[in-house]
């Protein structure tokens, strides 16, 4: 692809490296860009540049945040008897569209993937434990995709946390084998937490 200036290569070339986005399209989204007022692209560049050099990560869930606590993990009405672990920030507000949850969470920030290189120490599983075994959390609700990598990453911490007093539980079914939460219409991801079952009984289906 030939290009009449360096400046617009550039833009091209830093666009196309977003997930799903070839240099064509990104073509198109520069030039689209361009013909908008100079402001609304500057708002959009600052926009990008604050969230980089501005965006902290909760304390206590990992979730991503303006501040060192999320609005979730600072909300004084959330159950903070009840976690749910989930795989990344999409899940939190896919839970949270359906409203059938009020307690916290934990994300994970990916699953246990040997054929990938991950592993547990990879993810936030070291501090899920270490809060876990504060004894203030009565149940954990795993809410990862039905998938080999999230069933594995279940697991996982069921064996780490099996000796605690803790009440383990997993989403029902209700949503497809291979599914991720974020693709589930709210109804039944919000059916599948409230009718959630023992996590020991998943192990057996």
């Amino acid at each position: 692809m030939e290009f009449s200036s360096k400046l617009l290569e550039r833009a091209v070339s830093e666009m196309s490296q977003l997930p799903g986005v070839g240099k064509r399209t990104a073509l198109r989204l520069v030039l689209h860009l361009l013909r908008q007022p100079e402001e609304q692209s500057l708002d959009l560049a600052n926009a990008l540049k604050s969230l980089r050099t501005e965006i902290k990560f909760c304390n206590n869930c990992h979730n991503i945040s303006d501040s060192q606590l999320c609005e979730i993990c600072s909300n004084p009405n959330r159950n903070r008897e009840l976690v749910c672990v989930v795989e990344d920030i999409r899940d939190v507000m896919a839970i949270e569209n359906t409203s059938s949850y009020k307690g916290l969470y934990h994300i994970l920030g990916g699953k246990i993937s040997p054929m990938d290189g991950i592993g547990p120490n990879d993810l936030n599983i070291p501090t899920l434990i270490a809060k876990l075994k504060l004894g203030e959390i009565k149940e954990v609700i795993f809410a990862l995709g039905s998938t080999m990598e999230g069933d594995t990453t279940n697991f996982y911490i069921y064996k780490q946390i099996q000796d605690l007093e803790i009440v383990t539980s997993t989403i029902a079914r209700g949503i497809s084998v291979g599914n991720e939460l974020e693709y589930t219409d709210e109804i039944t991801l919000g059916r599948s937490i409230t009718n959630r079952i023992p996590f020991e009984s998943s192990l057996k289906i």
